[in-house]
């Protein structure tokens, strides 16, 4: 049913603010343009109708309106309220982060001849605020040189990475991969939270102090719950739901993990001449170069990573305003899917991104909030310097990962656009640019590697 008129809506706007970031719309739409709009859908149905008995556009109207009145005003209706709420948010310069919903304990409006159409919408709106004088930052520039050393564990990593995984019937050792059938039982929550029958777990390697990830969640002394255990045991794990999980009903909630070890797999790492033949390189010199460019590479990329990061936590502490009352999940999991991606993007290896991530869930509700501050800031200040993302960056970002993961870059591309994360990629790059364009106006100091881990080590604890 075509009801769409070139005549622009008549409508009266009041906007006030019921919480930080949310606003109410208040819309009227005056009588007489209610009935223009219904008479315009009206005429526009009975030129087209065709109805049995009677030439095209010739039946009589007040059979058509029996017919198809109801749907008419129920479409013109729709149509009112989004044109209304499109020209509030054009005209006021509104920023949604989220979509529009009515007001709560308020009846649906409804649309008739002859009345007023008055209707009241709440939404969340991009929080505003003055910019910084970028000036007075600060950023410490880690450097270091890639040696023997660095190069001979990379390719102790690249030896398990790419080793040749054996069933194993146990008892499991550290590195070892399973799989199993896991439950979730949450606090306060009756049956099963959750239940999957591929259920990933891996070991945790000796430096990693026990800590490993199991379902998203960071469990100390995982260890000691998988080591000499074997296939066809079941382990119960019991943690706390962070106070920063994107999750509200796992915040501070007793969660109970029941894992039944279906299957196990231990990784036999290739030698180097055996890594050196799969990259097609022609000795394990010429490999060892390869290896020392790409760490280099690598190196450059989280230098790089290490100032943006430092730009974002001067940010967050420079700018204030009150997050929307409302934060929804969707928002919180975009700030770590965002993550996820520019990890790895920079060569980081997919099980220890989402070790990475596990550790980021389990951090303070201040810093889930954080992280979602900085999301809004940067997208503000991508407007306020003009930021667009080129088709070419895109691509070139693209590219990149596909690289880093062994991959060619359509099906990376494919793999992104199948899971929906192409926008993520895109504010990753906005991000960067954004950033980079504040280091330009800041003043930036080097710093040995060795001095700035022992600094991140020291922030970490506190």
């Amino acid at each position: 049913m075509a009801t769409a008129t070139d005549t622009q809506l008549d409508v009266q706007i009041s906007i006030t603010e019921t919480a930080p970031c949310t606003k109410r719309i208040a819309i009227s739409v005056p009588a007489r343009a209610v009935d223009e709009r219904l008479e315009t859908a009206m005429q526009a149905f009975m030129n087209d109708a065709a109805v049995p008995g009677f030439r095209k556009g010739k039946a009589p109207r007040a059979l058509v309106e029996k017919r198809v009145g109801g749907a008419l005003i129920n479409e013109t209706r729709n149509q009112v309220m989004s044109e209304a709420y499109s020209k509030a948010i054009e005209d006021n310069k509104l920023r949604p982060i989220s979509e529009p919903r009515p007001v709560e304990g308020e009846a649906a409006p409804e649309l008739a001849r002859g009345k007023d159409f008055k209707f009241n919408i709440e939404i969340e709106v991009a929080p505003d605020f003055a910019i910084p004088d970028f000036g007075t930052i600060e950023v410490k520039k880690p450097t270091i040189e890639v040696g023997a050393e660095h190069i001979d564990g990379e390719i102790l990593r690249q030896s398990y990475r790419w080793g040749t995984p054996a069933r194993i019937d146990g008892p499991f050792e550290h590195l070892d991969r399973m799989l199993g059938h896991a439950t979730v039982v949450v606090e306060g929550r009756d049956g099963n939270y959750f239940e999957t029958d591929k259920a990933l777990c891996v070991v945790p390697a000796k430096e990693d102090e026990g800590k490993g990830a199991l379902l998203g969640l960071m469990i100390d002394s995982l260890d000691k719950e998988l080591l000499g255990k074997k296939p066809g045991d079941t382990v119960v794990i019991k943690t706390t739901g962070a106070a920063g999980h994107e999750r509200e009903e796992l915040r501070g909630k007793a969660i109970t993990i029941t894992y039944k070890i279906t299957e196990a797999e231990r990784v036999a790492p290739r030698t180097n001449k055996e890594l050196a033949e799969m990259f097609g390189v022609e000795s394990e010199e010429i490999f060892r170069e390869q290896i020392k460019d790409a760490l280099e590479q690598r190196r450059d990329g989280e230098q790089r990573a290490a100032m943006r990061e430092q730009i974002g936590e001067q940010l967050v502490g420079m700018v204030d305003f009150a997050l929307p009352s409302k934060l929804t999940e969707q928002q919180a999991s975009r700030t770590l899917e965002q993550q996820r991606m520019e990890m790895l993007s920079r060569g980081m290896d997919p099980a220890a991104v989402e070790n990475r991530l596990a550790e980021l869930r389990g951090t303070s509700e201040k810093a889930a909030k954080d992280r979602l501050k900085l999301f809004f800031i940067m997208a503000r200040l991508a407007e306020h310097f003009g930021v667009q993302v080129t088709e070419q960056e895109l691509n070139g970002r693209i590219s990149l990962m596909a690289a880093q993961q062994n991959m060619r870059p359509e099906q990376m591309r494919q793999e992104i656009e199948k899971s929906g994360r192409m926008s993520e990629v895109i504010t990753i790059i906005r991000d960067a640019k954004v950033s980079d364009r504040i280091i330009s106006q800041a003043k930036v100091t080097d710093i040995a590697a060795e001095e700035w881990n022992k600094m991140v080590e020291a922030r970490a604890k506190g």
